[in-house]
């Protein structure tokens, strides 16, 4: 299980990308929502969606949730 945070600063496109705790694109502690423990992307890519539904995985640490 990892832990995994939700940008609270949108991307160029409007995305909030999730990432992992050891991700080396985590936001700064002032910059992040964290979502909780997960076995994997897709239920904390589903967490951050009922803050911010334009959400998605970071491409680097969770590329099987990241969306074009």
């Amino acid at each position: 299980m990892k832990k995994y945070y939700v940008n609270q600063n949108a991307q160029p496109n409007c995305d909030h990308e999730v990432h992992t705790e050891d991700c080396i694109y985590l936001p700064t502690s002032s910059n992040r929502k964290y979502l909780g423990e997960f076995s994997d992307c897709k239920p904390a890519v589903a967490e951050a969606k009922k803050t911010y539904s334009k959400s998605n995985g970071c491409k680097t640490c969770c590329p099987v949730c990241h969306t074009s």
